[in-house]
């Protein structure tokens, strides 16, 4: 009876490895739109903060991958020292870490990047992307056509909501698929 324990214990060991390397390929989850302005890397100890100033304007995306234990990302046009108590936008994962800074917020901006006391020592590498993908407005142009900026932010809009909706029904069918299999697995060793 151990051994089978044992195997499927190894294949949902083998499973779990094989879906984490997949989740995280850099190369599909940067859109072409995105142009790469800094990497950061850096350590932090378990409840230590690291604190960076963002200058640029327009929408930035902040991506942040814990290398080892578990950084998480609080930001704020605020204050120039987020942390999990004063912020306004965060990513608090184990694993990749995104957040996405709108043009309105006010510059410099605040990065927090905060070590989780679950981890003695966190290391992480952040790619910091000008998105540039951002709705032009049509008063730029010298005319105002109120229909045509309803169409251009439902269009902008609904492809970030594309994307997210995309990735939450991956989510569901593998994760559905890892409860069949080891519904199996149970079903056959018993």
């Amino acid at each position: 009876m151990a051994a089978h324990w044992k195997r499927v214990l190894v294949m949902l060991l083998v499973c779990q490895g094989l879906l984490m390397t997949s989740t995280y390929n850099e190369e599909e989850d940067v859109p072409e739109e995105w142009l790469l302005l800094h990497v950061v890397q850096g350590q932090i100890g378990a409840g230590n903060y690291s604190y960076l100033r963002l200058n640029h304007e327009g929408k930035i995306v902040l991506q942040m991958h814990s290398l080892k234990g578990d950084a998480d990302l609080y930001v704020s046009d605020k204050t120039l020292h987020p942390n999990f108590d004063d912020y306004e936008l965060q990513s608090v994962t184990c694993g990749q870490d995104v957040v996405y800074v709108p043009e309105h917020f006010h510059r410099p901006v605040g990065i927090g990047i905060y070590g989780h006391p679950s981890h003695l020592e966190s290391e992480f590498e952040m790619k910091v992307y000008y998105d540039q993908t951002a709705v032009k407005y049509p008063l730029d142009a010298g005319s105002y056509n109120p229909e045509d900026m309803d169409i251009n932010l439902k269009q902008f809009h609904s492809t970030e909501d594309e994307s997210q909706d995309e990735e939450s029904v991956f989510w569901t069918i593998l994760i559905a698929i890892l409860k069949i299999l080891a519904e199996i697995l149970f079903w056959l060793y018993d």
